[in-house]
């Protein structure tokens, strides 16, 4: 027994480590991507034809309006794909590549290809029904969605409003860290994450079900890990929130592949 628990630490140990120098080595190497293409405020949005990989991350595009002109559903790319990607690779046995994302419009369907999406500044929906019905019947085959980058009360009363003209019967629930969504293959071992910049609030994480008990959509209230993924390479953030952010992200795909 005592030989197991052992055994099982130093893999934990090992993994640890493993984990921290990749991400010393983004730390300090910038990603030859991100000297291209920078997104975000005002930014110009290159198109990416990924490679066939086991798994391509998609950003949705969706109809926006708000304090960022319609634009936030671009913040941190690519870079945070990039980066997020890297570590995916390294980390685990997904065939992926840096390269493997791309940007997809909400109301295209192209969304279901790609059984994991990507939502930044979901405060600036504005779907259209088109895109709404796209969005249930994304998650009713199955899809996952990770929402980010957002904070304050309007912020999610705009994605509660949203996410309940596609899903009148069912609610975003608060999650706890008891959910097997923070250990299937990390264990997070608090949700107290810290945000990036002060919002005022403690981050949330929000999930709804995909109607047999499974998560299928994950909110991450009053945070943005696309910006721990995005800057990591320019030693703007602490270390430690950013391991977190990373950690959780990769959770987060692992959850989603293997549910």
């Amino acid at each position: 027994m005592n030989g197991d628990v052992t055994t099982k630490s130093t893999r934990s140990t090992k993994r640890f480590w493993a984990f921290l120098c990749l991400l010393c080595f983004l730390w300090l190497l910038p990603v030859i991507y991100a000297q291209r293409f920078r997104g975000g405020f005002g930014g110009y949005f290159e198109q990416n034809n990924p490679p066939e990989t086991e798994l391509i991350m998609a950003r949705w595009q969706f109809r926006a309006r708000g304090k960022f002109g319609g634009t936030g559903w671009s913040h941190n790319y690519p870079t945070s794909e990039l980066h997020l990607n890297q570590l995916l690779s390294e980390a685990t046995i997904i065939n992926i590549q840096p390269s493997s994302y791309r940007i997809v419009q909400l109301d295209s369907p192209e969304i279901f290809k790609y059984p994991f999406a990507y939502v930044s500044e979901p405060g600036e929906m504005w779907l259209t029904d088109h895109e709404v019905e796209n969005l249930r019947e994304y998650v009713e085959r199955g899809g996952f969605v990770l929402i980010d980058d957002f904070d304050g009360a309007y912020d999610l009363g705009v994605l509660k409003r949203e996410l309940k003209r596609a899903f009148p019967e069912r609610d975003l629930v608060r999650m706890t860290i008891e959910h097997p969504i923070f250990h299937v293959f990390y264990d997070i071992d608090a949700l107290e994450v810290m945000s990036p910049y002060q919002v005022g609030e403690p981050a949330i994480f929000y999930g709804l079900d995909n109607g047999h008990g499974d998560i299928a959509v994950i909110a991450c209230h009053n945070n943005d890990l696309a910006n721990y993924w995005d800057w990591i390479d320019r030693r703007i953030y602490p270390l430690k929130p950013s391991i977190e952010a990373f950690r959780l992200g990769i959770n987060f795909v692992l959850y989603a592949m293997t549910r």
